[in-house]
């Protein structure tokens, strides 16, 4: 075999061991097992997110598998690495849906990859639950997704939140840096909504390609636009790098972000002196304080079964409560759940509260919270409310 391709295989095969890894695969599983399936950039410019986000819904699996399982079976939670391309989220499902009869489906990242799914009908043809994909977007919230279950207020409401909040400082030329595709678009929309709303108009708005941090030529325009806030619809990577670059430009316009972005990782990324101050609108309630049973119960559980170099997040905050919620509609399904079994639990599920916090859904409606609030990141790097 040549250099390049056993190089090839071996990265495939370590990229395998990490995901079977951290999704706790057992490779001796029983057929009875529950198979709960999760699509996830664990690699690419989305890494740390995904991350995060199996580790939160593995901490809840792994809480309900050491207390028995559910209804006398124990929950398989299968991880596939999409990198955050949308023709690898596409069939990395179908294998989960065909091949490992998966009983439901959660926390994939990205309004372009779930887009796929739902325009190649593929969650349709499965008659299976995607419960708390990672985006807002409002083409995906529609009353027609009868499979897509949010858990998550969506980016018009973050939207109108944050441009409420700018224009009662007085703040009303406005700007958008955002990602060049379906997320950031939907993002774009959002603002350009709010501002409407308030017979206003967006003061300026550039993007940068998906998958890259290159946004020179952002921060070139709106440096020059001189607005007196920019709300970035964008990702870790290239929140951090335009930050950096629009303050080093001499930049001094408010900066904002939606819940996508994680304090921690920006801080890591960027200097502070780029990053104090950047509000992020929220969807989920502050995670690192011990006001709500939940809060209490995921701090607990996340020292018990997270690594010991992980570090609490709203975005494995966001997927643990996500398996809450789908952990219970499984349970409700009975014995023997189906993937339409636990679609019909959780379009019956009511309003459900996860300790402090109420997730809603009915056979009309699949938004189960609008829940959203402003954190800003401190002088310390920590995020404030």
């Amino acid at each position: 075999m040549n250099p390049s391709r056993l190089a090839g295989r071996a990265r495939g095969l370590r990229r395998l061991a990490a995901v079977a890894l951290l999704a706790g695969h057992a490779l001796a599983a029983s057929a009875a097992d529950i198979v709960v399936g999760q699509v996830a950039p664990l690699t690419g410019v989305l890494a740390s997110t995904g991350r995060d986000m199996v580790l939160g819904a593995k901490i809840w699996f792994d809480h309900v598998n050491a207390g028995g399982g559910v209804n006398g079976s124990k929950i398989r939670h299968i991880v596939a690495d999409d990198g955050y391309q949308v023709a690898e989220t596409v069939r990395l499902t179908k294998e989960l849906i065909d091949k490992e009869n998966a009983v439901a489906l959660i926390g994939f990242a990205g309004t372009a990859n779930v887009g796929e799914l739902q325009k190649r009908g593929v969650l349709e043809a499965g008659r299976i639950a995607l419960v708390a994909p990672y985006t807002g977007g409002e083409v995906l919230r529609a009353a027609s997704n009868r499979h897509i279950f949010h858990i998550r207020a969506g980016y018009a409401d973050e939207a109108e939140h944050m441009v409420d909040h700018l224009v009662t400082l007085g703040v009303k030329k406005i700007a958008v840096f955002y990602q060049n595709d379906g997320f950031g678009e939907a993002g774009k929309k959002g603002v350009e909504a709010a501002l409407a709303k308030r017979e206003l108009k967006l003061a300026a708005a550039a993007g940068y390609e998906r998958n890259t941090d290159d946004v020179a030529a952002a921060v070139a325009t709106l440096r020059q636009a001189d607005v007196g806030a920019i709300i970035m619809i964008s990702v870790n990577r290239p929140t951090a790098a335009f930050a950096r670059s629009y303050r080093a430009a001499g930049g001094s316009a408010q900066l904002f972000n939606i819940s996508v972005v994680d304090a921690g990782q920006l801080v890591k990324l960027a200097p502070l002196q780029a990053t104090h101050g950047l509000g992020i609108s929220q969807v989920m309630p502050f995670p690192y304080s011990d006001s709500l049973p939940v809060t209490r119960e995921f701090k607990k559980l996340f020292a018990r079964y997270a690594p010991a170099d992980a570090a609490i997040s709203y975005t494995n905050f966001e997927e643990f409560i996500g398996a809450k919620v789908l952990v219970e509609a499984i349970r409700r399904a009975g014995a023997n759940p189906t993937p339409e079994k636990v679609v019909r639990a959780l379009e019956t599920l009511g309003s459900h509260d996860v300790g402090g916090f109420s997730v809603s859904f009915s056979p009309d409606n699949r938004i189960g919270s609008r829940f959203v609030e402003v954190t800003v990141i401190g002088r310390n790097g920590n995020l404030l409310r």
